[in-house]
């Protein structure tokens, strides 16, 4: 019997393997609310712990060993020293949320509460700062705060968008080290990493939630604006950008070395329910010569598949992320409009793994039977596993309202695709 690891080497080169391999909690994109993990340990048998928080920007619980042995998950992660909002995962303590659950947060983890009643958040976890994210007290994630100061269209410096973007520390390559250390030892499941500082334009990364004062164009309506009315500004951000991402890349290759299977190298949306944010002209000429510089450094000097996720309708913009040297398109919104799996298995699936589309995440899911999951799930399986080339996972994160049995359902229907 072939390894987890070996399983997904095989479908990352687009062969069949013994089954499908299963991601769920790899990523930021591809991952488990803190509630539904507790509640899939229970659902699981397995004892009683608090589930800890290792992103806490969309409240991302940790799926340890015994979650990926319980449930069959063949792909682990290589994540970034800091969080979201600029702390490390570190010193860990209980925290109750607004939903009345006890979970496991970093000691950088500093909130208040509002006048309102919502949780307020700060970077790196420093309260003389400006709050940066803000969870309503009826929700259970945060919200970027915008904290963009007047700009000035006249003295509008580049360099102001460019201030997170410098060389890893030492501390992050002795992170990176370590990491891959531990996981040479102790795994034999799939490694795909997260390592920052490689994606053009994410709408997330923008407003700088980890930053104290952010400078240049952080509100989100400003920077979608600014790809079209200052294209020469956005153009002078993303080849420095580049720059430092190749200088990056580069020692980053150093310490992880070919431990590493898939690299997250973007996550920016380039896609609505029912359209895109950007036309294919566009995407050509703003984002396309930077992404395939350094696509074309990883496929020349390493090992490593490139890993794109971008939700929403992005058929017509795909045939350009394969030409920019994409590998792998996640999170595959089935339900957007033109993303039919079997149309995007016959025209994409010779040149391109899908890493999603595992399971419509909002209707089916959450809304869905336990019946109606499982078989929708052996449906998907069907489609996008034909002749390898896809890993499961479901289409962007599981979120916290989703009915645990729905999860355990969505989790056979696995099984029943796979032949167990």
């Amino acid at each position: 019997m072939i390894t987890s690891r070996e399983r997904l080497e095989r479908v990352l080169l687009r062969k069949t393997a013994d089954r499908i391999p299963v991601d769920m909690g790899a990523t930021s994109v591809t991952g488990v609310h803190v509630r539904v993990v507790e509640q899939l340990r229970r659902a699981t048998g397995l004892p009683y712990q608090p589930v800890k928080v290792i992103e806490p920007y969309q409240m991302l619980g940790e799926v340890d060993e015994q979650l990926c042995d319980a449930l069959g998950i063949d792909v682990v992660g290589l994540w970034a020293r800091k969080t979201m909002f600029g702390f490390e995962n570190q010193s860990w303590r209980e925290f109750r949320t607004f939903w009345g659950q006890v979970v496991l947060v970093p000691d950088g983890f500093q909130t208040t509460l509002d006048q309102n009643g919502d949780l307020l958040i700060y970077p790196e976890g420093d309260r003389n700062a400006a709050p940066s994210g803000r969870m309503p007290k009826a929700s259970f994630f945060f919200d970027t705060i915008v904290r963009q100061e007047p700009l000035d269209e006249a003295h509008l410096d580049p360099q102001d968008n460019l201030e997170e973007f410098a060389p890893y520390s030492q501390e992050d390559l002795a992170h990176w080290s370590r990491a891959v250390a531990r996981y040479r030892q102790t795994s034999s499941r799939g490694l795909i990493g997260s390592i920052g500082g490689t994606a053009l334009g994410d709408i997330a990364m923008v407003p700088g939630p980890w930053m104290k004062r952010p400078r240049g164009v952080r509100d989100i309506a400003e920077w979608y604006m600014t790809l079209v009315a200052r294209p020469d500004y956005v153009h002078a951000i993303f080849e420095k950008q580049t720059e430092m991402a190749l200088a990056n890349l580069e020692a980053a290759h150093r310490v992880i070395g070919d431990a590493l299977q898939a690299v997250f190298l973007c996550g920016t949306d380039f896609g609505t329910q029912d359209s895109q944010f950007c036309s294919v002209d566009t995407f050509q000429e703003l984002f396309l010569p930077y992404y395939r510089r350094m696509n074309d450094w990883i496929h020349r000097h390493t090992s490593w598949k490139v890993f794109k996720h971008s939700c929403g309708a992005v058929e017509p913009l795909i045939e350009s992320f394969i030409e920019a040297g994409f590998d792998i398109l996640n999170p595959v919104q089935v339900n957007a409009a033109g993303m039919d799996p079997r149309h995007l298995k016959e025209r994409f699936g010779s040149r391109l793994v899908f890493w999603g589309g595992g399971v419509d995440t909002q209707k089916v899911l959450p809304f869905g039977t336990p019946e109606e999951v499982e078989a929708h799930v052996v449906r998907q399986c069907e489609v996008l596993g034909r002749d390898g080339g896809f890993v499961f996972n479901t289409v962007h994160n599981i979120q916290a309202n989703v009915p645990v049995e729905n999860v355990m359902a969505m989790v056979r229907g696995i099984r029943r695709a796979n032949g167990s």
